[in-house]
């Protein structure tokens, strides 16, 4: 039995909310004007792997999980259109604003470097011309800015400890 791959054609196919049904990518039909540019060398045309469109960038977008002395990493590979890209780099921002904090190296390295991925990622996503999702589906629902999200400001909490320890080993150094 073949394994099912991931639309872009890297690896196996992840199963997670962002497989939409029906996203495999098929070279295109002979004799067709389609475009032949693929990502990493692949003769397919680079579509979103979530709607489908066909203005779309094959860029990971990351999220991180800081609990004391655990830590937990994920990533969602591209590639996505803009309206998708900005979905997901939402969604993974804000769970790693809520939950990256919580441990002493996610605090103060590791948390801050996802933060400043994803904020490429959101850059790059940004920086595509809008695009129709193929017939039959649709984008993912982005929602909205992390900023405009209530939980986001739970980041000030750990930041507020850090600022605290850190004035405090400063002033018992002088």
């Amino acid at each position: 039995m073949a394994t099912p791959h991931h639309p872009t054609g890297h690896g196996p196919a992840t199963g997670n909310q962002y497989d939409a049904p029906g996203s495999q990518v098929h070279p295109p039909a002979w004799g067709s004007s389609a475009p032949v540019t693929g990502g990493h060398g692949h003769p397919y045309p680079v579509v979103c792997r979530a709607c489908g469109g066909q203005s779309a960038v094959d860029f990971k977008v990351r999220a991180h999980t800081g609990i004391l002395v655990m830590m937990r990493f994920e990533h969602l590979d591209g590639p996505f259109c803009r309206d998708c890209g900005l979905a997901v780099v939402r969604q993974m921002t804000y769970r790693t604003l809520i939950i990256g904090w919580w441990g002493p190296l996610s605090l103060v390295i590791l948390n801050p470097l996802t933060l400043v991925w994803n904020l490429v990622a959101h850059l790059k996503y940004r920086a595509l011309a809008p695009s129709a999702p193929a017939p039959g589906r649709t984008h993912l629902d982005t929602g909205p800015p992390v900023l405009r999200r209530p939980l986001a400001y739970v980041t000030l909490i750990p930041l507020a400890w850090a600022v605290w320890v850190v004035t405090q080993i400063v002033s018992h150094s002088t």
